[in-house]
């Protein structure tokens, strides 16, 4: 693959990211977002700005000796001393990148460097030639450079490249442009500047406007060739260019951008996950690429067309991004066609059209009540309207009392009807709940797992109603019951063995299936 078509993937995750206010990072986590980053095919990955701090130092020290296959780079002013520093960090990589900035734009040399454009254009011939000294890899970039006058912008530019820097950076340090202003400025560089040929065009757009993608986009169609970014848009104010949007905006639209670049896109949702629990930036649900809600369908009419071609509503696969699926997500839109294959795939492939409407009534109820209806809440709906469909328990409580207190083991005394057959049983436990539960078993013999008991009070006061939630499993099935009733111990009883008669219903309702897989298998 030739330059021409070669897009560099340029990481500041780690440099400009951290400049994110509460964003910093320590030692440790630096070196596995490296690890991360080196695997994931970054060409070049700035670890930080070594002159800033003694951490800053390290972590590029650090990062420099364990990178494989990404090119390390440390930042560094127009300065002899953050030069050499930044050589200093980095001379453990047999490869290394020193990339070096001044600002060009009036508003800056005037007020914050107090420097003339002839002082700053005598500087960046000293400084360029200074680090060129250390390493064949510069970098260069005059910041601000969308408010820098086009002409000496030019002059700059084919200043640095005569005294040996490879790569050409334009950051829009403020996120002041549009595309068609960034597509401008590279376009006037590669037909104003005699050298530009011996270097490389790069792009630093930041998000202030919302157009550091775009822009970013922008500047490769004119002929840049490296793109600065960082994972999920991390950096300072409003962040910097995403680097999974501007990857997948290349990978997907191959017809306007037919360019590559050396990343592996399955590995973008593990490093955004990576960095932000890093960092403590939790990612928007509504984040391109890597959000929660990327892959996310809630709308009805969405999940039908879905669920007949993904390519309906989804221009990318999760999976390509190391997302395991694409989710259709039950709320308050979402309709029949969506919610029957939700039931299939948490194992009803075969219900009535009675049992399917019952459930799907109650699913619309609570969707309205609730901003996140779980798998388990569309289980306990199914079990119930199974039951309403069964209309008969196998199990009904008669009778209970418990005896509870100290000085004496907590027992339970209960009736139940077990398929009409009344039963007693008396058990002691480790607490009121654990003897009525030891009833239950000892009059229905059985073998479930227990995985949630929870009491929640109504209302307010002591004789507020309780409702009981158990949820229990057998040989990968679960269901969960529910009771409620003022005395928190029969509402225990009650939601045990609400969920124990789910289980007996869903047994029944398998076993057929179950008979059948075995006869296929030969069994």
């Amino acid at each position: 693959m030739s330059n021409k078509d070669r897009v560099f993937i340029f990481d500041t995750t780690m440099r400009d990211g951290e400049q994110s206010p509460g964003a910093s990072m320590s030692l440790e986590e630096k070196i596995q977002i490296a690890r991360v980053f080196d695997e994931l095919g970054i060409d070049i990955i700035e670890a930080g700005f070594p002159i800033a701090s003694p951490g800053d130092f390290e972590a590029v020290s650090e990062v420099s000796k364990i990178l494989k296959n990404s090119i390390p780079a440390g930042l560094s002013r127009h300065s002899v001393k953050d030069i050499d520093r930044a050589y200093e960090a980095l001379k453990h990589a047999p490869r290394f990148r020193i990339h070096t900035f001044i600002s060009t734009s009036s508003l800056h040399m005037k007020h914050k460097l107090n420097m003339s454009p002839e002082d700053v254009y005598e500087s960046i011939g000293k400084h360029v030639a200074y680090a060129r000294k250390f390493t064949d890899d510069i970098e260069w970039s005059c910041e601000d450079g969308t408010r820098t006058d086009m002409d000496y912008m030019c002059k700059t530019v084919e200043l640095a490249i005569k005294n040996g820097a490879t790569t050409i950076n334009i950051p829009d340090t403020v996120g002041y442009t549009i595309p068609s202003e960034f597509t401008t400025i590279i376009e006037t560089l590669l037909n104003k500047v005699p050298n530009i040929d011996k270097a490389i065009l790069s792009t630093h757009c930041h998000n202030d406007l919302g157009l550091a993608v775009a822009n970013s986009l922008a500047g490769v169609q004119a002929g840049a060739r490296q793109i600065e970014c960082t994972i999920n848009g991390l950096g300072e104010r409003a962040g910097n260019a995403a680097l999974e949007e501007v990857v997948m905006a290349i990978k997907t639209r191959p017809d306007l951008m037919p360019y590559e670049t050396g990343i592996n896109t399955t590995l973008l949702s593990k490093a955004s996950k990576i960095v932000s629990n890093a960092t403590g930036f939790p990612v928007q649900y509504n984040k391109a690429i890597v959000g929660k809600n990327a892959f996310a369908h809630e709308a009805g009419i969405h999940q039908d067309g879905m669920l007949k071609n993904r390519q309906t509503y989804e221009i990318m696969t999760p999976e390509s991004v190391g997302v395991k699926q694409t989710s259709l997500v039950m709320g308050k839109h979402s309709g029949r066609h969506a919610f029957k294959d939700k039931l299939n795939s948490l194992g009803y492939p075969d219900l009535t059209d009675d049992v399917v409407g019952n459930a799907f009534a109650k699913f619309k109820v609570l969707a309205d009540k609730k901003k996140h209806v779980y798998d388990e809440d569309i289980i306990a709906l199914v079990d119930d309207s199974l039951i309403v469909d069964n209309k008969v328990n196998a199990i009904t409580l008669k009778s209970l009392k418990v005896f509870a207190g100290t000085g004496e083991p907590q027992k339970a005394e209960m009736t139940l009807d077990v398929y009409g057959d009344v039963k007693n049983a008396t058990e002691t436990g480790d607490g009121p709940v654990d003897a009525i539960f030891k009833c239950i078993k000892t009059l229905y013999p059985h073998d479930v797992n227990l995985q949630l008991y929870q009491v929640h009070a109504v209302t307010e006061g002591t004789d507020a109603q309780a409702t009981v939630s158990v949820k229990i499993e057998e040989k990968g099935k679960t269901t969960v019951g529910q009771a409620a009733d003022t005395d928190t111990l029969v509402a225990s009883a009650n939601a045990y063995i609400n969920a124990l008669n789910k289980m007996i219903i869903k047994r029944d309702k398998t076993a057929p299936m179950e008979q059948e897989s075995q006869k296929v298998r030969g069994i």
